[in-house]
C-alpha cells in the first residue's frame, strides 16, 4: 500500500482501502483496525497551540454527539508530541471551557501524514495542512477533504457529507448539489435506452431521462 500512495504522488485514493497505521496518541495507542465498524472522520491540524486551529478543536467537538449519533468517531492528528497536544488540550478546558472528547496522533515521525499524504510542501515543509479524510466502516476511504494553512474548516459540511454518503449507501441513490437530509435524492441514470423510456413513466420528478429525483 505505501509503494502505491507513493506511485500516486503521495495522496491515497477514494475508494482505496485507507492506509493502515498504528500511533501513539493522547488515548493511548490507537490502529485503524480499531476503528473496523464505524466510520471515521481522521483529520490533520498544522500545529498546536495556533488561533485557528484551537477555533477547530472547538467545532470538531461541537459536532462530536452529533458524528456519533451516525456511527462516526473522530480522530485528530498534528507532527506535535504527545506531551505538546496533553498541554494544549489543557489549555483549551482552562482557558475556554470545552473538554476535547476524541483523540489526537502524535506523528513526530510524519509516518501517517506520509502515508495519506498530509503535508504539501507548497503550504509547509514541515506542517499538515488542513486534511479531512472520511473513512468507512469497512476501511475504504470514501471522501478527502482539503484546506489551507489560513482558513479554517467548516464542520457543517463534513456533516452533510457524511449524511450523504450514508444516504447514497443505504438506498443506492446519489445525492444533488447542496443536498441535505429531507430532500430529494437522485435516481441512478439508466443504462439502456429501453430503461430510459420506462424512466419517464416511473412517476419521477424529471428534468429528463437523466436526470431524475424522488422523495425517499
Amino acid at each position: 500500500m505505501e509503494e502505491d500512495i507513493e506511485s500516486k504522488g503521495g495522496l491515497p485514493l477514494i475508494g482505496d482501502p485507507a492506509p493502515e497505521f498504528e500511533a501513539v496518541t493522547t488515548f493511548g495507542t490507537l490502529r485503524l483496525e480499531d476503528y473496523r465498524g464505524s466510520w471515521l472522520i481522521l483529520f490533520s491540524h498544522p500545529a498546536d497551540f495556533t488561533p485557528v486551529c484551537t477555533t477547530e478543536f472547538i467545532a470538531f467537538t461541537e459536532i462530536y454527539e452529533e458524528l456519533k449519533k451516525r456511527n462516526a468517531e473522530l480522530l485528530g492528528l498534528s507532527v506535535d508530541s504527545v506531551s505538546s497536544h496533553i498541554a494544549w488540550v489543557r489549555n483549551i478546558e482552562e482557558k475556554l471551557g470545552i473538554k476535547i472528547p476524541f483523540p489526537i496522533i502524535a506523528d513526530l515521525n510524519r509516518e501517517v501524514a506520509s502515508k495519506y499524504g498530509m503535508i504539501h510542501p507548497g503550504e509547509s515543509r514541515t506542517e499538515t495542512v488542513r486534511c479531512v479524510f472520511i473513512i468507512d466502516p469497512e476501511g475504504i476511504l470514501r471522501a478527502m477533504l482539503y484546506y489551507p494553512l489560513t482558513n479554517g474548516r467548516n464542520m457543517d459540511e463534513i456533516l452533510r457529507l457524511l449524511d450523504a454518503m450514508q444516504t447514497s449507501d443505504e438506498h443506492k441513490v446519489a445525492t444533488p448539489a447542496n443536498w441535505r437530509p429531507g430532500d430529494k435524492v437522485v435516481v441512478p441514470p439508466p443504462n439502456t435506452q429501453e430503461m430510459a423510456e420506462e424512466r419517464m413513466k416511473e412517476g419521477y420528478e424529471c428534468v429528463d431521462w437523466y436526470l431524475c429525483k424522488k422523495d425517499l
